[in-house]
């Protein structure tokens, strides 16, 4: 199973039309949406896929945005933290804004793949046997390259693709 993840998309509407036609043109099915989308109204973008969102700290109107999540599929989740399987495999997944979240996560032990992302930075390492990952930044502040990710949670590679730029 292929998940698209994405995070700090910080409205940029060119960015996020990019990641969410490649994610359809590879087959991906299920987002994981890391937080930060700012806008509302971007959401709409996500039309088709089972999107799980996690609220970031920039996200003003998360009301607003956890129920429009939650009203286009049944299926959806929106929330500050994600705990599940996704395929068979134990996923966690928060935007890490909140102290010590993302390490409480990782000692539990519960988990064999964790995402966030609000550092703007691209992340893919184990920490006690748990495969980590931030798919970078798509807008806000450019501390790197505007990246998002392709995986599939079976197999070891993180596809990392980056947005072209202008």
């Amino acid at each position: 199973m292929k998940i698209g993840v994405l995070s700090d998309t910080h409205n940029s509407l060119s960015n996020v039309i990019y990641a969410v036609e490649t994610m359809r043109e590879r087959g991906v099915e299920t987002v994981i949406h890391c937080g930060d989308l700012t806008d509302f109204d971007l959401i709409s973008r996500f039309e088709g896929f089972r999107l799980i969102y996690l609220v970031g700290n920039m996200d003003q109107a998360s009301g607003t945005i956890v129920k429009r999540v939650q009203k286009m599929n049944p299926d959806n989740f929106a929330g500050m933290v994600f705990t599940g399987m996704l395929d068979g495999v134990s996923v966690a997944a928060t935007h890490s804004h909140i102290e010590g979240k993302l390490m409480e996560l990782v000692r539990t032990g519960k988990y064999q793949w964790i995402f966030h992302g609000h550092t703007h930075r691209r992340r893919d390492e184990v920490v006690r046997g748990v495969r980590i990952v931030n798919p970078g930044a798509l807008g806000g502040m450019n501390w790197g390259l505007r990246t998002f990710c392709i995986v599939d949670l079976n197999e070891p590679d993180v596809e990392f693709i980056q947005i072209p730029s202008d």
